[in-house]
């Protein structure tokens, strides 16, 4: 089995991902991590990556085609990822969804005390929803062109689970039930 977790950020996609992949004993791969390295690699901040990709296509190109790679190559494993679902159709795909204020306060929470290189500090809750609002925007509009879908409409996945007051075990268990089916 193969799940895709696309979603929000602050939604829980990496912390899922990983809790997946223990609770089954599968792999997990991470294409935000996988991005995030290409960006520190060229002295770059995600978002700078994200912008640069708005005019070069290799920023995307080359982590797609590696999930792509992946889905063809291997049946047990966990990714999270945006485009997961459209480069692995024959996975489960589940997108995660977040409220804006609850997804900045989380990550505004995680960064504060872990900063990540890929990623600028984060002054305030506020500060970190106006960037991570832009981040999905720019993605938005990079997918679209490329590769003409957005990763948003709810039609791509088999299961969609608001995370906003759920805790991780009952996000686990959504999944479960919807793998039982």
């Amino acid at each position: 089995m193969i799940i895709t977790l696309s979603g929000l950020p602050g939604s829980g996609k990496t912390t899922i991902a990983k809790l997946l992949a223990e609770r089954f004993h599968m792999k997990w791969y991470s294409m935000g991590d996988m991005r995030g390295k290409m960006a520190q690699d060229r002295g770059l901040t995600i978002d700078e990556l994200n912008a640069l990709g708005t005019k070069e296509d290799f920023t995307d190109k080359e982590v797609d085609q590696y999930q792509k790679k992946l889905g063809e190559t291997e049946d047990q494993f966990v990714i999270d990822s945006w485009m997961g679902w459209y480069f692995i159709p024959h996975s489960l795909k589940v997108f995660l969804t977040v409220d804006p204020d609850i997804a900045a306060q989380r990550i505004y929470e995680e960064r504060r005390n872990d900063v990540q290189k890929d990623e600028p500090p984060y002054q305030s809750p506020e500060h970190a929803k106006q960037i991570l609002a832009h981040r999905v925007q720019n993605s938005r509009e990079r997918y679209l062109k490329y590769y003409g879908v957005d990763y948003q409409t709810p039609s791509n996945y088999d299961l969609i689970i608001d995370t906003t007051h759920l805790s991780p075990e009952e996000i686990l268990s959504h999944i479960k039930n919807h793998m039982i089916k």
